[in-house]
C-alpha cells in the first residue's frame, strides 16, 4: 500500500511553498499580502525567475522527440506573378531533404485566413508578394531545410505581373481587401455640409503613418506530433490556440477533437501570432501527417519579416471646420489602410480605427470613409492597439494644427474638445460616453508634471537656442475595451483543487509575458483566502478548455479573470456548505483567508477542510464561464455599443532636437493611465511604460521599405530595422495609475492596460512638431510624416526654412 498514489499523503505546508526553490520570492517581502489581500497588490510575475535564469520554457526549447524532422519554406521571389510550375525533383535532390510539398499535397482546404478564406498555406496558381510561402520543405535538420528553401528562385517558374506596393496606389485603383466603411453622424441631415461652409476656419490637410513590425522576441515556431488514431498535437507560439486548431483541422480535412494546440508562453506576441501563426501551424502539421513523424517549423527572422504581416500603415485626407475657440464643428476625414494582400483581421482593425477617431472628442458631425487597400505586400494584421492607434492619430493632428492656426496652446484647444458629462457625450458610432475621466485626469497629471510653467520655459529656451529647440505636448487617451465581434466576448476556466490544498487553473488565455497567469493566479488565491504560491496556471490547451477566443483585444485579464473567478467561486460556495455542515455555523457566514477557514467558532487550514471534503467525496473542481455583458455592433451601419466600457490615460513629453541633423532625445515623460482598480500595480506600470516606448518606436524609429520595383522589403532584419533600446527611454520618466475603480463590474474593478498605453506616445510625436514648429516661429504648420525619423524631421523643418512661392 505504501507504494500507491495516496492523495492525502504528507504534503508540504502551503505556507512553505512561497519559500520554495519554484518560487523564490518570500510573501514577507509584499507587505499588503500579510493583511490577506491578494489583488490590488503587486506579487512578482509568476514566470520572472524563470524569465531571467533562463529556465523558461518557450515552443523550440521543447525536448525534441526521436526522429523529428525540420521544415523550412521556399518564398515567392516575385511581388506579383503566375506561378507555372516548382522544380520539386531538384529540392528532392539536395542533400538531407526528405519531401518537399506544395499546394497540391494540402488534404482539405488550403487556406489559413481568420475572417474570409482569401489567403493560402501556400501559392497556388497567383503569387501575391515578395515572401509568399510557395513549397515546404522537410529535411533531416534545420541548416539542410534551411540551404533547400533558399534555392526557390532557382526551382519558381512564374511570370511577372505588375504588382501595386502602397496604399494610395491601390486607393486610386479602387483596388480593396473588403468593401469601403462610411460612418457619418451629424446633428442634423445636412449638419455637416452646413457646418463646413459656415465656420469660421476650415483646414484641409493629409498625414501618412508608417507599418510596424512586431519584433516579438521569440518568432513564429510550431512543433507537430502525430497521435494515435489518426491524431495531431501542435505546441505553437500562438495567442489563439483555438484557431490554431480549426485551421488545422480544416487543412487535413478531419475534425477539430483530433488536433490538440497547447501554448505554455510566448516571447512576445503582440497581435503578430493572433492569426498568422496558423500558417506555420498547418505547415508543421501538413508534413507531420504525410510523414507520420514529428515535424518541427522555426523561422528566422529575416524569413519572419518577408512573410507575416504587421501593424497597418495608414494615409488620410482630412477638411475640418472650427471655431474661435479650436471647437471642432465638422470633420470629414478618409482614412486608408495597408491591408496587403488578403483581408486577414483587416476588417476589424479598419472598423476599430473608425470608433477611435474621437479619442477622448465630442465631434458633432462627423463624416469617416474607410477603405482597406489590397497592395501586393504581405498582408498586415494585428499589432497592439488593432486599429485604434491609427484611428485616434488623425485627430490629435487635426487638433494641433488647428492650435497652430490659432495661436492658441494645443491643450487648450485639446480641452474646448474633450467629452462633456451628461451633454456631447455621445460617440460617433451611438455609444454613451458614461464613464468620462479625462478631465479631472488631465488636471491631476498637468499639475503633478508642471506644465505651464515647463512650456513658458521651452518658449524662453527656443527663443534664445538658434540650433537645439524643445518642444512640449500633452495627449488623451479614450480606449473602447472589447471584442469588436461580439460573439468573442467569452471566456472559459476549470480550477481544481488538490487533496493537499495547492491549487491549479487552466483558462483560455495565453501568457505573453503580459502577466495574465499571474492575474488570474491572485484572483483565483483571493477567492479561496489562499497565499500566492498556493494556485499555479497551466500552459493553455484546446483539450482542456475550449473554443476560446484569441488573447487580444485587452480583455486577456477581464475575461479569463472573471471565467476562473467563476470556477473559484463555485469551489468556495461548495466548501463553505460543506465546512458549516461539519463544524457548524453558517454557510454565508464562513470565511477563508490567509489560508485558514474560519466557521463558527471553528477555524482549520484549508488544507484540512479539502482533506476532509475528499473523504467526504465533495466535488472539488469546477469549471467556470463568463460572457461580457452590454455588447452589441451592427457591422452594415457601423454603429451600437461595441465596449463595455472606456480605459483613459493622458502623457506629457518634452523633447530637445538638434535642427542641424535631425537627431533628437526624449528629455521627459509624464503618465498618469487609467487601470481602473490595479490587480497587480507593478505589472500595469510595466505594461504602461512598455506600451509608451513601443509606441513611441512606431512613431518616430522603426520604418519599414520596400524597393519600389521589386517589391523586396529591404529592412527585414535587426541590421536595418530599429526598434527602441534602453538609451530611447527618457532620463525622467514617471508613470503613475489614475484612482478610478471601473463603473462597471469588471474583475474587482479593474481595466484593461495592455492597448490603451500605446496611444499616450502621440504626445512624443507632437512634442517633436512643436520643437520643429518653433524653427519657424510656430507661424506654419510642420508636413511631419510618421514615424519621424531623423530624415522626416529635416524634410519638415527644410520645409519651414524654404521661400514661400511668389
Amino acid at each position: 500500500m505504501n507504494n500507491l498514489f495516496n492523495p492525502l499523503q504528507t504534503a508540504p505546508e502551503i505556507t512553505d511553498f512561497a519559500r520554495s526553490d519554484a518560487h523564490p520570492w518570500p510573501e514577507a517581502e509584499w507587505p499588503a499580502l500579510r493583511e490577506g489581500a491578494r489583488v490590488g497588490v503587486s506579487p512578482p510575475h509568476e514566470s520572472a525567475h524563470l524569465h531571467v535564469s533562463g529556465q523558461a520554457t518557450y515552443t523550440d526549447d521543447t525536448p525534441e522527440l526521436q526522429g523529428t524532422l525540420h521544415a523550412a519554406l521556399g518564398l515567392s521571389p516575385l511581388a506579383h506573378g503566375s506561378l507555372l510550375g516548382i522544380d520539386v525533383d531538384r529540392l528532392r535532390a539536395l542533400p538531407g531533404v526528405v519531401a518537399v510539398y506544395t499546394a497540391a499535397d494540402i488534404p482539405a482546404s488550403n487556406d489559413c485566413g481568420p475572417v474570409i478564406h482569401d489567403d493560402p498555406i501556400l501559392a497556388e496558381g497567383e503569387l501575391r508578394y515578395l515572401g509568399q510561402p510557395v513549397f515546404l520543405v522537410v529535411a533531416t535538420s534545420q541548416d539542410l531545410a534551411r540551404r533547400a528553401a533558399a534555392q526557390a528562385r532557382a526551382v519558381i517558374r512564374a511570370e511577372p505581373l505588375p504588382a501595386v506596393l502602397t496604399a494610395r496606389e491601390a486607393h486610386a485603383q479602387a483596388q480593396y481587401v473588403l468593401p469601403p466603411m462610411h460612418l457619418t453622424r451629424e446633428t442634423a441631415p445636412g449638419a455637416l455640409e452646413r457646418a463646413m461652409a459656415a465656420a469660421p476656419h476650415r483646414l484641409q490637410g493629409n498625414l501618412s503613418v508608417g507599418e510596424q513590425e512586431q519584433f516579438y522576441l521569440e518568432g513564429q515556431v510550431a512543433y507537430a506530433m502525430p497521435t494515435e488514431n489518426a491524431g495531431m498535437r501542435v505546441l505553437c507560439s500562438t495567442q489563439h490556440p483555438s484557431e490554431m486548431q480549426h485551421v488545422v483541422a480544416h487543412m487535413l480535412g478531419w475534425m477539430q477533437h483530433q488536433v490538440q494546440v497547447e501554448c505554455r508562453r510566448m516571447g512576445g506576441g503582440f497581435g503578430g501570432k493572433e492569426s498568422q501563426s496558423a500558417q506555420f501551424a498547418c505547415c508543421a502539421a501538413l508534413a507531420a501527417h504525410l510523414l507520420q513523424r514529428p515535424v518541427k517549423l522555426r523561422l528566422d527572422r529575416d524569413d519572419d519579416f518577408l512573410i507575416t504581416g504587421r501593424r497597418h500603415g495608414f494615409e488620410y485626407d482630412y477638411t475640418v471646420a472650427f471655431d474661435d475657440a479650436g471647437r471642432i464643428l465638422a470633420l470629414d476625414v478618409t482614412l486608408i489602410a495597408n491591408a496587403g494582400h488578403s483581408a486577414d483581421l483587416s476588417g476589424a482593425v479598419l472598423t476599430r480605427a473608425i470608433c477611435h477617431v474621437d479619442n477622448a472628442y465630442w465631434l458633432p458631425n462627423v463624416a469617416i470613409h474607410g477603405y482597406a487597400a489590397r497592395t501586393n505586400t504581405q498582408s498586415n494584421t494585428a499589432f497592439r492597439g488593432f486599429g485604434g492607434p491609427q484611428g485616434a492619430l488623425v485627430t490629435e493632428f487635426v487638433l494641433d494644427s488647428i492650435a497652430r492656426k490659432l495661436e492658441h496652446d494645443a491643450l487648450q484647444v485639446r480641452r474646448a474638445n474633450f467629452y462633456g458629462i451628461g451633454q456631447n457625450n455621445h460617440t460617433p458610432y451611438g455609444q454613451g460616453v458614461t464613464d468620462n475621466v479625462i478631465t479631472p485626469l488631465v488636471d491631476q497629471l498637468t499639475q503633478s508634471a508642471n506644465y505651464t510653467a515647463r512650456r513658458a520655459a521651452i518658449a524662453r529656451f527656443n527663443a534664445n537656442s538658434p540650433v537645439l529647440k524643445k518642444g512640449i505636448a500633452l495627449t488623451p487617451v479614450k480606449f473602447g475595451i472589447s471584442f469588436n465581434v461580439p460573439h468573442l466576448n467569452q471566456a472559459g476556466a476549470l480550477v481544481h483543487i488538490y487533496a493537499d490544498g495547492s491549487v491549479l487553473v487552466n483558462h483560455g488565455g495565453t501568457e505573453m509575458g503580459q502577466g495574465l497567469n499571474t492575474k488570474v493566479a491572485q484572483v483565483v488565491a483571493e477567492e479561496l483566502g489562499l497565499n500566492f504560491a498556493s494556485v499555479r496556471c497551466t500552459a493553455t490547451d484546446t483539450h482542456k478548455v475550449a473554443n476560446t477566443s484569441a488573447t487580444a483585444a485587452s480583455t486577456g485579464a477581464d475575461l479569463n479573470g472573471m471565467a476562473a473567478l467563476d470556477a473559484a467561486r463555485t469551489l468556495r460556495l461548495r466548501l463553505a456548505s460543506f465546512a458549516a455542515e461539519q463544524h457548524g455555523g453558517r454557510t454565508e457566514a464562513v470565511q477563508f483567508r490567509s489560508g485558514q477557514v474560519h466557521t463558527g467558532t471553528v477555524t482549520l487550514p484549508f488544507a484540512t477542510l479539502v482533506q476532509q471534503a475528499y473523504l467526504a467525496r465533495v466535488q472539488l473542481w469546477s469549471d467556470g464561464f463568463y460572457v461580457t455583458p452590454n455588447v452589441h455592433w451592427d457591422a452594415k451601419t457601423l454603429t451600437g455599443h461595441p465596449f463595455y466600457y472606456f480605459a483613459y490615460g493622458a502623457a506629457i513629453s518634452e523633447v530637445l532636437v538638434d535642427t542641424l541633423t535631425g537627431e533628437w532625445r526624449l528629455l521627459r515623460a509624464d503618465i498618469l493611465h487609467d487601470a481602473g482598480k490595479s490587480l497587480n500595480p507593478a505589472i500595469d506600470i510595466g505594461q504602461v511604460e512598455g506600451a509608451f516606448i513601443q509606441g513611441m518606436g512606431w512613431l518616430t524609429l522603426e520604418e519599414l521599405v520596400w524597393h519600389p520595383k521589386t517589391g523586396l522589403l529591404l529592412t527585414h532584419a535587426p541590421s536595418t530595422y530599429k526598434i527602441p533600446t534602453a538609451n530611447d527611454c527618457p532620463s525622467e520618466f514617471h508613470t503613475a495609475l489614475f484612482d478610478n475603480p471601473n463603473a462597471q463590474p469588471t474583475i474587482h474593478r479593474s481595466k484593461a492596460v495592455g492597448e490603451p498605453p500605446l496611444l499616450l506616445p502621440f504626445s512624443a510625436l507632437l512634442a517633436l512638431r512643436d520643437a520643429i514648429s518653433a524653427v519657424g516661429g510656430h507661424r506654419a504648420d510642420p508636413p511631419l510624416r510618421a514615424p519621424a525619423t531623423t530624415e522626416a524631421i529635416l524634410d519638415a523643418i527644410e520645409s519651414l526654412r524654404a521661400p514661400s512661392p511668389a
